[in-house]
C-alpha cells in the first residue's frame, strides 16, 4: 500500500517541480506491502470453487440530517480488512469501512452535502463522475484531502437522472487507491425516472464489477498495468450467486476496474434488455444479447427472469479481456429460487433528449501510449499532464465537437470529460449503436478508434479534466486541463 512517506519521496523525485506523467511509475509499482493477515493462504484464483457465495447488496448511506434544503452526510475514508477470499482477510481501503463503497440515493434539486474524513495515511481527492459540479468540489487530483484532514464537497444535483459514482482522484495515487476499494455509487433521481413503471425495491439491484490480483497470503497485489488481475468479484465477492425471483429485476451494472473491459451476456444467450448508459435513460429500451462496459462505464439493464422456471440457474458470463478463460469467463449466477408477482413494464419510450445545438467550435484530441518498455508513457496531444496547464479553452455557454482518436496500434483506451454529459455522433463514422445513443461520460476507443462527440458547457466556469479512464494509463500522464471561461 502506498504510504505518506513514499507519497512524499515521489514528490521530492519531482525536485520540486509540478508532479508529471510517467515519473512515479517505479514508485507504484514497488508498492509497500502491509503485514500479511495470518490465518491459512486462500487458494490461487483459478482454484476458487464458483458460486459458493451470495453476492451482497451494497449498503445504502443514509444522511445524517438536513441543512436548509440540503442533504448532509459525513463519509470517513478509512482501512478495514475484508473477507474477499477463502482463508484470511484482506487489507482494503474503504468509505465508511465498506469494500466497495456503498450506495448514496439523491435527487434532482435536492443538494447533498458531503463531508470527507480522510483517515487514511495517502492524501485522496473525492471526484464524483459523471456530476456537474463546481471546481472546488470536482476533485481536482491536486486539490486534495491530507491524512488526518476532512473536506466538504458540494453537489447541487442540478442535472437530469444519472447513476453516478465516485472515486479518488489524488494524482499519481488514484490507480492504486480504488484499486484497493476507494469507490462507491451514487444514484440521482428525478421525476421523470420515478413516473416510470421500471422495476424498483429490491428488485433494482446495483452491480460494482471488477478485477483483482491476490497473493498467496490472500491480499490485494498491484503492479501498474498488471494484467494478471484474472479474479473477477461482483459487489466485492469473486464470482458469486445471486438469488432472484422469477420476474424483471432492474440491474444497475458499474464497471469500477481499473484497466479490464467487460463484454457480459447471459450464458444461454437470453436478452438483456438496455435501458440506460452513464448519463441516465435511453430515449426507448434496446434489446441485445451483449453489455459492453469499460472501466468507469455503466449501464442500466433489464432482465426478466420470468422466462427460467424456479430451480434453475443462468450465468452471467464476460467474453472479452485478457486472461485464463476460467477465471474471466463467468462473473455470477444467476439462481431462480421463487415466484413473484410483477406490476412493472417497460415503456416503449423512456425520456426525451433535446435536439444538440449547433456547434460553436470542433477540436481534435488525441490519445497515445508508448507501446513496449517496462514503463511506458501515455500521452494527450503528445503531451504528459501537466498540473496549472491549459490544454483546451472553451468558452461558457457554447457547444463543441470533439474528435477522440485512439492512436495506438495495439492499446485500448477511453475517454472521460469531467463535468458534462456528452452525445456521440458517430464511432469510425457510423451511429452510435443504440446503447451509446444516450448520455455518456465515457466511451471506449479500440486501437485506431475515432469517436466524434458533441458536448454542451453551459453549467461552471472553471478548471476540469478530460482524460482516458484506465486508471494507469492516467497516472502515467494520459490526462489534460480544459479551461471554461
Amino acid at each position: 500500500m502506498i504510504t505518506r512517506r513514499r507519497a512524499l519521496s515521489a514528490t521530492l523525485a519531482t525536485t520540486g517541480v509540478a508532479l508529471t506523467g510517467a515519473g512515479l511509475t517505479p514508485l507504484l509499482a514497488a508498492h509497500a506491502r502491509t503485514p500479511p493477515a495470518t490465518g491459512p493462504a486462500p487458494a490461487p484464483a483459478q482454484a476458487l470453487d464458483k458460486f459458493q457465495r451470495p453476492m451482497p447488496l451494497l449498503p445504502v448511506k443514509r444522511p445524517l440530517g438536513t441543512n436548509g434544503k440540503s442533504d448532509v452526510y459525513v463519509m470517513t475514508m478509512q482501512p478495514a480488512r475484508a473477507q474477499i477470499l477463502p482463508g484470511a482477510p484482506t487489507d482494503v481501503l474503504t468509505y465508511d469501512g465498506h469494500f466497495p463503497g456503498p450506495v448514496i440515493k439523491a435527487r434532482t434539486n435536492r443538494p447533498v452535502v458531503i463531508r470527507q474524513r480522510n483517515r487514511l495515511t495517502v492524501p485522496t481527492a473525492v471526484h464524483l463522475h459523471g456530476a456537474a459540479v463546481r471546481p472546488d468540489s470536482d476533485g481536482d487530483p491536486m486539490d486534495v484531502i491530507e491524512p488526518g484532514e476532512d473536506r466538504v464537497y458540494h453537489y447541487p444535483n442540478r442535472q437530469p437522472h444519472a447513476p453516478l459514482w465516485f472515486h479518488d482522484h489524488a494524482h499519481h495515487l488514484e490507480a492504486e487507491n480504488v484499486y484497493r476499494g476507494l469507490s462507491g455509487c451514487y444514484l440521482l433521481t428525478d421525476a421523470t425516472e420515478r413516473s416510470l413503471p421500471l422495476p424498483k425495491g429490491r428488485y433494482e439491484v446495483v452491480i460494482a464489477l471488477r478485477d483483482a490480483r491476490f497473493d498467496a497470503q490472500g491480499q490485494l497485489a498491484y503492479a501498474m498495468g498488471d494484467r494478471g488481475r484474472n479474479t473477477l468479484l461482483a459487489n466485492g465477492v469473486p464470482y458469486p450467486y445471486f438469488q432472484v425471483a422469477a420476474r424483471k429485476y432492474r440491474l444497475r451494472l458499474l464497471n469500477a476496474s481499473n484497466q479490464r473491459r467487460f463484454e457480459l451476456r447471459l450464458a444461454d444467450g437470453g436478452p438483456l434488455v438496455q435501458i440506460g448508459s452513464d448519463g441516465g435513460l435511453l430515449t426507448a429500451p434496446h434489446t441485445t444479447d451483449r453489455i459492453a462496459l469499460s472501466a468507469g462505464e455503466r449501464a442500466d439493464v433489464i432482465v426478466d427472469f420470468a422466462r427460467y422456471p424456479v430451480g434453475s440457474s443462468v450465468v452471467l458470463t464476460n467474453t472479452t479481456g485478457s486472461g485464463p478463460a476460467p477465471d474471466i469467463g463467468e462473473v455470477l449466477r444467476f439462481d431462480v429460487v421463487r415466484t413473484a408477482a410483477d406490476p412493472s413494464e417497460i415503456p416503449d419510450r423512456l425520456r426525451t433528449l433535446p435536439p444538440l445545438p449547433r456547434p460553436d467550435a470542433e477540436r481534435e484530441v488525441v490519445l497515445r501510449m508508448d507501446e513496449g518498455g517496462e514503463h511506458p508513457g501515455a500521452y494527450i496531444d503528445e503531451k504528459v499532464y501537466e498540473p496549472g496547464r491549459v490544454d483546451a479553452r472553451i468558452k461558457f455557454n457554447t457547444s463543441e465537437i470533439w474528435t477522440v482518436t485512439n492512436a495506438n496500434a495495439r492499446a485500448e483506451h477511453n475517454f472521460h470529460l469531467h463535468l458534462v454529459q456528452f452525445r456521440i455522433l458517430d464511432r469510425a463514422g457510423r451511429p452510435p449503436e443504440p446503447g451509446e445513443s444516450g448520455l455518456k461520460d465515457t466511451v471506449f476507443l479500440a486501437p485506431g478508434e475515432t469517436v466524434r462527440l458533441q458536448a454542451v458547457f453551459d453549467t461552471y466556469r472553471g478548471h476540469y479534466l478530460y482524460h482516458c479512464h484506465m486508471f494507469e494509463h492516467g497516472v502515467r500522464g494520459m490526462m489534460a486541463t480544459m479551461h471554461i471561461r
